[in-house]
């Protein structure tokens, strides 16, 4: 029996985009410092509709579901880079939604997820004589466009 084929933590990047001045230019993704953790989550939104027998209507039914909606969320946690913290701001400020890249590095494929993410919430833990740590949390907003390259 061959052994699963893994990857580490360093291979999930999560990036933040720049929009450039000029809309002809191409966005601009860098991965903020200072993740040590990261948890991508890809949900399905379900509707659920109580299915019936036509030939026994007092039979208990089963469920009935329909996918409703797609969703990626993308949590973080690790130190609060200073490096980052503006960055992380700007994007937690911004009424609208920014553009975000996650990326997936496996042997032979890049899994990559682009479109635009709320950065919904930043939380900071600051423990007297020891480092700042971060969670940041966003969700997505709209279409995340999934391309596989080899």
């Amino acid at each position: 029996m061959a052994d699963a084929t893994t990857i580490k933590g360093g291979k999930v990047r999560v990036l933040l985009g720049t929009l450039p001045v000029d809309p002809e230019d191409p966005i601009v993704y860098a991965a903020p410092c200072g993740f040590t953790s990261k948890t991508v989550t890809l949900s399905k939104a379900l509707e659920d509709t109580q299915g019936v027998s036509c030939t026994d209507p007092d039979a208990v039914s089963w469920l009935l579901r329909d996918a409703v909606s797609l969703s990626i969320s993308v949590s973080g946690e690790g130190v609060l880079a200073v490096e980052s913290l503006p960055a992380w701001l700007a994007a937690w400020k911004d009424v609208d939604s920014v553009p975000v890249k996650i990326e997936v590095e496996m042997p032979t494929t890049l899994l990559t997820f682009t479109g635009n993410m709320h950065v919904e919430s930043m939380e900071w833990t600051a423990p007297n004589g020891r480092r700042v740590t971060a969670n940041i949390s966003m969700q997505s907003d709209g279409a995340m466009a999934d391309v596989t390259t080899p």
